[in-house]
């Protein structure tokens, strides 16, 4: 399997790299500028790229997402902080961008040709984000396979979406994933924050693995009192 990535350089997908490469099954690393609001993260993808030896692809969606309005990542909207299931995490949708990203890396694929695509959407992210359900995953393979009939055959790998992100960490450390080289937070800052809701799924995440987390953030403890505000929620 020759395997087209979609990386962004953070913990999931940088996983999924190292885990594919250590498999011999990775062709080469794909991301994507859509105007985010900040490009750190892009480094980690490209420098993912360089460490295990494959081309780095980066497209440039910024007139694109520069439409998709409305998100705390693209525009002048202040991230949320807190854990991910809470509803106020919702502005940090970005609209049909899974879908507008994993369509250009099948075009890549194809072009190239790979046989699959690969994405590291996971199983906590189904509650915010309706492009990472197993639901849209399925339908959107279907989909590609009548865009590409009679051209290529590009399957869609989604090995964590019915997973969490402590299985992602866990799976990562034994592809020897250097999880200090990735880049989670939504902020941007010299550090990881350690309030918006990825710092916190990344931080609970490694604490549920049992897995020592290298991270550097502003604020390390914030996590607990978040993952137990979003517990006690989930139990009223």
């Amino acid at each position: 399997m020759k395997t087209t990535l979609v990386c962004s350089g953070g913990l999931d997908s940088v996983s999924l790299a190292h885990v594919l490469a250590g498999d011999g099954a990775l062709a080469r690393v794909v991301s994507f500028d859509y105007g985010q609001r900040h490009r750190k993260e892009l480094g980690f993808a490209r420098a993912c790229a360089a460490r295990l030896g494959v081309p780095f692809h980066l497209i440039d969606m910024r007139s694109i997402g520069a439409s998709l309005t409305g998100s705390a990542l693209t525009d002048d909207i202040d991230v949320p902080d807190g854990h991910y299931a809470q509803e106020t995490m919702r502005i940090t949708v970005v609209p049909n961008r899974n879908a507008i990203m994993l369509a250009i890396a099948f075009g890549v694929a194809a072009a190239q040709g790979d046989t699959a695509v690969a994405a590291a959407v996971h199983g906590g992210d189904h509650f915010i984000y309706p492009d990472c359900r197993p639901g849209f995953t399925k339908a959107f393979a279907e989909m590609q396979r009548h865009a590409l009939q009679g051209h290529a055959d590009v399957a869609l790998h989604v090995p964590f979406v019915h997973r969490t992100k402590a299985d992602i960490v866990t799976a990562g450390a034994r592809a020897g994933t250097p999880f200090a080289e990735t880049w989670s937070c939504y902020k941007g800052g010299d550090l990881h924050c350690g309030r918006c809701g990825t710092c916190v799924e990344r931080r609970e995440a490694f604490d549920l693995a049992g897995i020592a987390d290298p991270t550097a953030y502003a604020d390390p403890d914030f996590w607990r009192a978040a993952v137990a505000g979003a517990t006690k929620r989930g139990q009223a």
